[in-house]
């Protein structure tokens, strides 16, 4: 293991990509004689103050489609293009531009899909399969923090190997890359369809600077239930909020410098958290809604905070989605824990309140570092606030039943995955990631358990890319609840009394379509960089 754990690989992973920003370092000693001389951040001092609920939040801009890509797309290296001939084509810019995340502070330097953060939200459907080229122009030269060496993963999409954005996969400035996004059902099934997705960068050793520096963005899909048309008359329709009443909230945890320059550590292993809260790219905004239902998609865009989502007036909610799934009937709650990487849909009714009504949206998890939740807040933080200055019609509903949920199949495999740190850096069964391992081998049609469990004083959110799992019960009714649909990611928490999840998990996956490399790691981006993955193959 020691030979394995040397100096030199904690530098490539923790201190590439150059200096930061604003970011003053110490010296300090540690026990281990390779870590005597790494430079560590020293404490960042409070963000600039600014005045909440100031900007009004900005929705992303609706991707729209092109005739053509020029040079023509190499369809024949797509897996499954001639069962799924592209109907649709994207083409999308990567490049650094300036972005306001407060009028009280300076413009940033950012990087983002088609310049913007978050960048543009993708309306798919299935039956409309789809090629997006993404175009690197990003700055060959870079200063700061993150590499402008990129690859685009469709977090949650059910996608081909060559297509879901493998870590190893990057390419410079300069270059593109086309995805083909089949939008196959996994096994055929349609109570296997998808809804909330979100992309983002997953460069080796970089998806928490590059993800925080801009490169998200959301996608909904939508099928012949989940319509996307609150006034749909086929009669296997929802009629779901939609439309204009059916939000991203996309969240994401911001520090700045005294001069107010946006600054991350890519040294400090445990993790990254902001003292600065935003909503679809601007600090604590709020947003003008209409007496009515909304259906409000929640995203956690990291890279380490976890958040304890509620009202300020304590009011309740339906749960009708789990990491873009939806469940087979709503749950009514007044608040979710929310880790890095994780979707939750709900549908808010604000006819319950007059015009004039002002309501918080707030965090209530105490989160000081990336090691994870150390408690509830007794004064929760801000994060946006909902207007209502209107009446408007509304012809959507909340059905009593949803989407049927596929039985959990019986495993014929079992597989140990443990979850823990070792000397700073951060490994799964003892092992720091390598591309070129393969950590296990599956064979194409099997169904296999994955027990997952997390050791020491740490929280992680664990992502299995490529198949959706089923969580086999464990924790109490409340949460047994939440985690009954499919999902791709899943909560340890840190194993200590009162956590904010067990520290164990066991899941239980079928792989049927795809075959290649993919990837399972923690979705806290910086132990994920540090290098908390693994990679696995499915072969026929």
């Amino acid at each position: 293991m020691k030979d394995n754990f040397t100096r030199r690989h904690f530098l490539k992973l923790g201190m590439a990509g150059g200096a930061i920003a604003g970011a003053p370092y110490i010296l300090t000693s540690k026990k281990s004689a390779w870590l005597a001389d790494v430079l560590i951040p020293a404490a960042n001092a409070a963000s600039p103050p600014v005045t909440p609920f100031t900007v009004e939040m900005p929705l992303p801009l609706v991707k729209t489609t092109v005739s053509s890509l020029t040079p023509a797309p190499v369809t024949s290296s797509f897996q499954y293009y001639s069962q799924y001939p592209v109907k649709e084509y994207y083409d999308v810019d990567v490049k650094e531009f300036l972005h306001s995340f407060h009028p009280s502070l300076p413009l940033n330097k950012a990087w983002g899909y088609d310049g913007m953060l978050p960048g543009p939200l993708f309306k798919a459907r299935y039956g409309s399969p789809m090629i997006v080229r993404f175009r690197n122009n990003l700055p060959a030269t870079s200063t700061g923090f993150g590499d402008p060496k990129i690859v685009t993963h469709m977090h949650n999409a059910h996608s081909a190997s060559e297509s879901d954005g493998f870590t190893g996969d990057f390419y410079a400035p300069g270059m593109y890359k086309d995805h083909h996004y089949a939008h196959m059902l996994a096994g055929g099934d349609p109570n296997e369809a998808l809804g909330s997705l979100w992309y983002h960068d997953h460069r080796v050793d970089f998806t928490a600077a590059n993800t925080y520096k801009g490169l998200v963005g959301t996608c909904f899909l939508f099928d012949e239930v989940d319509s996307g048309d609150e006034t749909d008359t086929n009669t296997r329709a929802l009629r779901l909020p939609s439309g204009d009443y059916d939000l991203p909230l996309f969240l994401a945890d911001k520090q700045f410098d005294a001069n107010g320059a946006l600054i991350f550590s890519q040294t400090n292993l445990n993790g990254f958290v902001g003292d600065r809260f935003t909503v679809n790219g601007v600090i604590q905004p709020f947003f003008k809604v209409a007496r009515r239902k909304y259906r409000l998609r929640f995203y956690n865009g990291g890279p380490s905070r976890w958040y304890g989502v509620k009202f300020s007036n304590g009011m309740s909610f339906k749960l009708i989605a789990t990491d873009g799934n939806l469940l087979d009937k709503p749950t009514s709650l007044t608040r979710f824990v929310h880790a890095p990487s994780e979707r939750f849909d709900i549908v808010v009714d604000f006819s319950q309140f007059p015009i004039g009504t002002q309501i918080v949206l707030q965090n209530d998890i105490a989160q000081s570092d990336g090691r994870g939740p150390s408690g509830t807040l007794a004064t929760p933080i801000q994060l946006m606030r909902f207007d209502i200055d209107r009446d408007a019609a509304d012809p959507s509903q909340v059905p009593a039943t949803l989407r049927t949920l596929p039985p959990i199949p019986t495993p014929t495999v079992t597989r140990n995955w443990q979850f823990s740190n070792m000397g700073g850096a951060w490994t799964v069964n003892g092992r720091l990631f390598d591309l070129n391992r393969v950590d296990a081998v599956i064979k194409r049609g099997t169904v296999e358990q994955w027990n997952l469990s997390g050791m020491g004083m740490w929280s992680h959110p664990i992502h299995i890319h490529m198949e959706e799992f089923r969580v086999l019960a464990r924790g109490d009714a409340a949460r047994q609840a939440i985690e009954r649909g499919r999902k791709d990611t899943v909560q340890l928490g840190n194993g200590m009394m009162g956590a904010i999840a067990p520290s164990s998990a066991s899941v239980v996956i079928r792989f049927r379509d795809m075959l290649g490399k993919y990837m399972m790691h923690c979705h806290n981006t910086v132990h994920e960089d540090h290098a908390m993955m693994v990679r696995f193959d499915v072969i026929p």
